[in-house]
């Protein structure tokens, strides 16, 4: 639900200046050594913990949503026909009873002007992407991958790269196909990991069970787009891309009797938000389901099952920029930013985190 414009409303509002050595290029030794600023919206102010403190801010009865999903190596590097690179990012399986048939994908091809319908992307011996399609509104490709023992699923695992940010200006290393995932991921489905999970510890979820905070698990799988910028003045006028996601009953239900008790949700990540806002109903109760969203929170937008948020630092000009803001307020926000990049956090991905509370 929209209210009236508020501050923050266009693009160029969500600029800031970043020192390019503050993008971290890999992940800490330890995931919850990394640094969390804490924001009190009530208060108005700004406080540096460690994450390894993130249970002791949180009271019995709250409820930690946490995103499920896990990424796969839906990068694929290849050779073409003529003998040049390219490279595949796959996004999502498509239908196999649809009309490319089994084994389609939308990806997104480099480079796109040549890896045309009809041609081909040699991965390994026995593994190949044809490109049967184009998107044109999407600026995707459809692709089918063909691998010769009919295991697609398998020579994706044996093949694929980790699908690192391009923020990341590194190869993708061994310990990514570890670091780069949730220690709680299951299903697998995104191109991009819910990265304020990438913090959490087995010792952080049970030193949250042990404060009497139930965990609620829900599943959106993350698509590129995520790192797309919001590119027209206007964010209104911001095409969001689809995502799919599912809330399972038993999570539908912890988290309308969190807040039928007065108690706090807390989202782990923007994409548990979206999640769990996507799936509010006109009773403003957390509907369970799967379904896929577009829905795009920015400033003016009344959250309706979220009360806490988690989340890393995020681009300039992004749509998940402007999710913190909106739930933040835009002023503090942009401060807590300024205030970040002269406490020298780590940002993106790989970064260091904040807690909205």
């Amino acid at each position: 639900m929209f209210d009236a414009p508020r501050p923050g409303s266009r693009t160029a509002d969500y600029d800031f200046t970043l020192p390019p050595e503050l993008i971290a290029q890999t992940p800490l030794a330890r995931r919850d050594a990394s640094r969390l600023m804490v924001v009190d919206r009530g208060a108005g102010t700004l406080a540096h913990r460690t994450f390894a403190d993130l249970p002791s801010l949180m009271r019995a009865g709250d409820v930690l949503v946490l995103n499920t999903t896990r990424v796969f190596r839906a990068r694929l590097l290849g050779t073409r026909q003529n003998g040049a690179r390219g490279e595949a990012l796959l996004l999502r399986a498509l239908d196999g009873a649809g009309p490319y048939g089994p084994d389609a994908y939308e990806a997104m091809v480099s480079p796109g002007g040549k890896l045309k319908p009809g041609r081909r992307l040699q991965v390994a011996d026995g593994f190949a992407v044809e490109v049967l399609d184009v998107l044109p509104e999407r600026r995707t490709r459809v692709v089918r991958l063909h691998a010769a023992d009919g295991d697609v699923a398998g020579a994706i695992e044996r093949h694929g790269h980790v699908p690192l940010p391009p923020y990341i200006q590194r190869a993708d290393e061994a310990t990514d196909v570890e670091r780069y995932q949730t220690v709680y991921a299951r299903e697998a489905g995104s191109v991009a990991a819910p990265t304020a999970g990438l913090h959490v510890t087995p010792e952080v979820l049970a030193a949250v069970a042990a404060r009497g905070v139930a965990r609620a698990d829900v599943v959106l799988h993350v698509g590129a787009g995520t790192f797309k910028p919001v590119e027209v003045e206007d964010p209104a006028e911001h095409v969001m891309h689809e995502e799919w996601y599912d809330v399972p009953v038993a999570s539908a239900d912890a988290v309308n009797a969190t807040r039928a008790a007065g108690r706090a949700v807390w989202a782990l990540g923007t994409t548990s938000a979206r999640t769990l806002e996507s799936a509010v109903g006109a009773d403003d109760r957390v509907h369970a389901g799967s379904a896929e969203t577009r829905l795009f929170i920015r400033p003016g937008y009344t959250f309706r099952a979220v009360d806490r948020l988690v989340t890393n630092f995020h681009l300039p000009r992004s749509t998940l920029l402007m999710l913190v803001a909106a739930l933040a307020g835009y002023e503090l926000t942009l401060r807590a930013y300024e205030e970040a990049v002269r406490e020298r956090y780590r940002f993106y991905s790989y970064g260091d985190a904040m807690v909205i509370v």
